[in-house]
């Protein structure tokens, strides 16, 4: 974690009023009231009849481990097939096997309950599903829905995944007390001690792929189901979808996951997991259109706002992109990545407006990530008034190398070689994003781009920035990339801004402090470089770069 030091009485008072102006414009108005950057059809919002039906009145117990399964998928059958209406589950302690959800139905649950689904993995049947972007045999969802439309979960209710008897635990998350307790709980542990699974099955499915079944059946991989966990939230082709108020915590994998959904409305959502669930992701928005994600809460394992639309050649074939969505006046605790796109992006992330998130804490602020072999085009990206604190590694990163080959770097400039390759449906690219009014107290390193010499990251603009780091801006394999009005803090001496094998680049009204070089400029098909320094006397001795490239570079008085 890095320890931030005392900022200066003038840093203090600007990240004040930062916090302070942004506090006011939530509370006053919804932080889209002006004219979003492309045009966004009306989200549509579901609507119910006023009928109400009590799981109670359908044999539900509360506050035992008698299962409630068929009561609750009772009430909301017989709502759904009678017009529609609402669900409710009142206070009180209620053990569930899978919940199906219906059409027209609003599952609505009061203050005081607790939704825990059961750890008998008997309840949750094998069915052809998707994961991480492809079609796969996984075991029903605690909360699921497939072909639905005008759908509903609301209220101030907490649903509790029972994550814990389905995730592996890897032994560098937990302290040696958390370890030995885990162990003692049973389980079995892979051969080199170091990952806990909660059963044999689910050691054989992630340890011993080679033993499973060459083509996996829902009949052939029910010994090993245990390691084909579910997310759990699963809706699927679904539109008209609204989820508000509740607390959706413990997941088996990635908590809640829209996927090919239309028309979807997530507002005033806690989403938890453990620090240390293993692929425990927040939100999963994955190839869908049209919507908002709005003042939602999210402490989780791994990266918390996610947008995807499939993997490799499956999610190029599907071509579903996720668009036209809204998030604005979020809040992420621990994750992996605060706001993340990738890297499931073959089908495209296009047309994305995002406002208002304050990250705490959180590994990576904004997050970018895809590799050789996905494919797929993000384009259109719109964030603006994003706030972050204490970051333990990069406030802004693109990572086009994520689960690739590890890319060797100069220890002092961050300087990669890369060799190119032929353009081709399999080429990712990232392109006309847009950084507005971001304000970072404390990272290990401002903004690290590391495209592709083939497909560079390309059309990006900073404007408004004001970051306290360790390590300063890097980028390789970037173009038309536009700074504006950035005050940049070291707490360690380094390099302020290293460019490498990039092109168009513009540094305009940049100031720095903390460094002991200002500029490295290197790479030999490095292009039109203009720097402009705000407040400082620059002139080519405070700029390093190769000899080759120096007239490629222009200071602009």
């Amino acid at each position: 974690m890095i320890k931030i030091k005392t900022a200066s009485l003038t840093g203090f008072l600007i990240f004040s009023l930062i916090f302070s102006s942004n506090k006011i414009v939530a509370q006053n108005k919804t932080s889209t009231d002006k004219k979003l950057p492309f045009d966004m059809p009306e989200v549509q919002i579901p609507k119910f009849k006023k009928d109400t039906l009590n799981i109670v009145d359908f044999g539900a117990v509360p506050n035992t481990e008698a299962l409630c399964t068929k009561a609750i998928n009772d009430a909301i059958a017989k709502c759904s097939n009678s017009g529609g209406g609402v669900v409710v589950i009142p206070p009180g302690l209620w053990t569930t096997g899978p919940i199906k959800m219906k059409s027209n139905v609003n599952l609505h649950t009061k203050n005081g309950a607790f939704i825990s689904f059961t750890n008998d993995v008997k309840q949750y049947k094998l069915i052809e599903s998707y994961f991480e972007g492809n079609k796969v045999i996984r075991c029903e969802s605690p909360i699921m829905g497939i072909g639905l439309e005008n759908i509903a979960i609301t209220g101030e209710g907490i649903f509790d995944g029972n994550g814990g008897a389905w995730r592996p635990v890897k032994i560098g998350k937990m302290t040696a007390g958390q370890w030995d307790e885990l162990i003692k709980s049973g389980g079995v542990l892979s051969k080199n001690g170091k990952i806990w699974y909660p059963s044999e099955g689910a050691y054989m499915g992630n340890e011993e792929k080679n033993k499973l079944p060459k083509t996996a059946t829902v009949e052939n991989m029910e010994p090993y189901k245990q390691a084909l966990r579910p997310v759990m939230v699963s809706l699927v082709n679904c539109k008209k979808i609204l989820l508000d108020g509740v607390t959706f915590q413990n997941s088996p994998a990635w908590n809640v996951n829209p996927l090919m959904c239309e028309h979807v409305t997530l507002s005033n959502l806690t989403i938890r997991n453990a620090w240390y669930s293993q692929n425990g992701d927040g939100l999963d928005l994955e190839s869908c259109r049209i919507g908002t994600v709005k003042n939602c809460r999210f402490d989780v394992g791994d990266d918390a706002i996610c947008i995807k639309s499939g993997k490799d050649k499956e999610g190029r074939e599907r071509g579903k992109p996720t668009e036209l969505f809204v998030i604005t006046d979020c809040v992420v605790y621990h994750a992996h990545g605060g706001f993340v796109i990738g890297s499931e992006m073959s089908g495209g992330v296009k047309n994305i407006f995002v406002k208002n998130l304050t990250f705490n804490g959180t590994d990576c602020g904004l997050r970018f990530k895809s590799v050789r072999g996905r494919g797929g085009a993000v384009e259109n990206i719109w964030m603006e008034d994003v706030k972050m604190n204490n970051i333990p590694t990069d406030a802004i990163n693109f990572n086009l190398y994520y689960f690739g080959k590890a890319i060797d770097e100069d220890p002092e400039t961050g300087e990669m070689t890369v060799e190119s390759m032929p353009i081709t449906e399999e080429t990712p690219s990232f392109k006309n994003m847009y950084f507005k009014n971001i304000y970072v107290n404390g990272a290990r390193q401002a903004l690290k781009i590391m495209g592709i010499p083939e497909m560079p990251v390309e059309n990006l603009q900073f404007k408004n920035m004001i970051i306290r780091s360790e390590k300063g801006i890097q980028i390789n394999y970037g173009s038309k990339i536009d700074f504006e009005n950035i005050d940049l803090r070291l707490d360690k001496p380094g390099i302020a801004v290293s460019l490498s094998n990039s092109q168009n680049i513009n540094v305009i009204s940049f100031k720095s402090s903390g460094e002991n070089q200002l500029f490295w400029i290197g790479g030999v098909s490095t292009k039109n470089i203009a720097l402009k320094p705000n407040g400082k006397k620059m002139t080519f001795d405070d700029v390093k770069m190769l000899k080759s490239i120096k007239d490629e570079v222009k200071i602009i008085e």
